[in-house]
């Protein structure tokens, strides 16, 4: 039972874990990145449709994007979507592909995606946080019903709170990474 507590929250963890990386691998650190369009969904045939889902992406140059969509007439549908993004840029195409040029970060420019990072890994700390409580309200219920020991409750306490630091830690790391890649010029 207790195993399975701890085990059930480690993969909740690592699962934030994830979440955390694909979110700030979305965000631009003026260098071109595929996954930057990852967020960004194309109103294709009625339905909302993931633009990698409708085109391939690449990165010819360290500061290009290449959109080439398999079906030419969703060009403009692909442009508009990423004009009306949060990302801040301007598609030109050819009318066979799409080209973004990811501009220079301005000093500012970097001190906002900072700050977007920081608050993405602190919102990955209050899911870890969160998780170390439900693991831990469960632990409690079972020393309550008798189904386990004082000792063994607080020996699965101090488990979940290892765990807990050491994806603290893990999403610390994460967050100042990004941070060094955003302020490198």
């Amino acid at each position: 039972m207790i195993k399975d507590i701890i085990n059930k929250s480690q993969e909740k963890m690592e699962k934030t874990l994830a979440v955390l990386k694909k979110e700030l691998a979305s965000m631009k650190a003026g260098k071109a990145n595929p996954s930057m369009l990852d967020r960004i969904t194309v109103e294709y045939y009625g339905s909302q449709t993931p633009i990698n889902q409708l085109a391939n992406i690449s990165s010819p140059e360290p500061r290009v994007l290449m959109i080439q969509p398999w079906d030419k007439n969703s060009i403009k549908s692909i442009e508009k979507a990423i004009l009306q993004s949060d990302l801040g840029l301007n598609p030109s195409n050819d009318g066979s592909v799409i080209r973004l040029i990811i501009p220079e970060l301005t000093e500012e420019t970097r001190k906002q995606i900072v700050k977007k990072v920081k608050k993405a890994g602190e919102d990955a700390k209050i899911a870890i946080r969160s998780i170390r409580r439900e693991a831990n309200d469960k632990i409690k219920n079972l020393k309550k019903e008798n189904q386990i020991t004082e000792d063994e409750a607080i020996d699965a306490e101090d488990s979940i709170q290892k765990t807990t630091d050491k994806y603290v830690k893990k999403i610390d790391d994460i967050v100042n990474l990004k941070e060094k890649e955003v302020m490198a010029i």
